[in-house]
């Protein structure tokens, strides 16, 4: 038993050097015997909870000039790469009016229904094509195209959207990772991935892709080659494809096909 006339003390730590002394539960304040600064015991014996750090949502992009993958927040505008120290743009980019330049940019390219694109060069995250577009597009993610898009050139994406009520037609090979078909799409088309042919879609050309999937209510017209893609088996001459049917109405973009005959094959 301790002597009557000991006072009672608990263990408190310097806040700032963390040495650990005895100290009356009812002082006020102290000096820490080891560092010598001030310091309130009861702040130091229930310390206030250290509010969290912010979390921000981040997603990963590579950098263009040496491919390092990087870490960024998802309402970055731009970065700096960590290994070559390049700088890496992050912003969209709305076009509604002719320019000539080249797009470097891990955002959305959106070319507004007005907007001109000439002689670019494009390198995005995605891509929103109503407008007129001249050049070369790469997009990284999807490549959504509508009706009053007229494309010439190159163009790829990992994914293609065409939505429900939209029309596109193209001359030549159309190669994507995968597709969404709502809308009506006459060209051939290559994916690795899934092809999908939603109930609003009408599809006429030949496909080939790692899968297809066709809802109910969806045209096709045209062969279908499944599976090779995936496996990256070269697939054989494709028989009865016709790349486009003479009879398609609406708008085109890119050089008028030649009629072909007619497919031997309907879904």
């Amino acid at each position: 038993m301790p002597s009557a006339g000991k006072q009672h003390t608990v263990a408190v730590a310097c806040p700032k050097c963390g040495h650990t002394q005895p100290e009356p539960p009812s002082a006020y304040s102290t000096i820490c015997k080891k560092c010598h600064e001030h310091f309130r015991v009861q702040e130091a014996l229930h310390p206030a909870p250290t509010p969290p750090k912010p979390v921000f949502e981040q997603k990963q992009v590579l950098c263009f000039q040496c491919g390092a993958e990087l870490g960024v927040p998802v309402a970055a505008t731009s970065t700096m790469c960590k290994r070559c120290g390049s700088h890496v743009d992050l912003s969209d980019y709305h076009i509604a009016q002719t320019v000539s330049k080249n797009f470097r940019t891990h955002g959305l390219l959106v070319i507004e229904e007005k907007g001109y694109a000439l002689n670019a060069d494009a390198l995005v995250g995605a891509a929103l094509i109503k407008g007129r577009f001249i050049g070369k597009l790469v997009a990284e993610g999807t490549l959504e195209i509508h009706s009053s898009a007229k494309i010439k050139g190159s163009f790829t994406a990992a994914r293609l959207m065409l939505p429900a009520g939209h029309h596109f037609r193209w001359p030549e090979l159309l190669r994507f990772g995968a597709a969404d078909i709502g809308g009506e799409l006459a060209a051939d088309l290559h994916a690795t991935g899934t092809v999908r042919l939603k109930a609003t879609a009408r599809f006429f050309g030949a496909v080939e892709a790692g899968s297809l999937v066709v809802e109910n209510g969806a045209v096709f017209v045209g062969t279908a080659r499944i599976g090779l893609a995936r496996t990256g088996i070269e697939a054989p001459q494709l028989m009865g494809a016709s790349s486009l049917p003479p009879a398609i109405s609406g708008g085109s973009s890119g050089p008028a096909a030649k009629p072909r005959p007619d497919y031997r094959g309907t879904t």
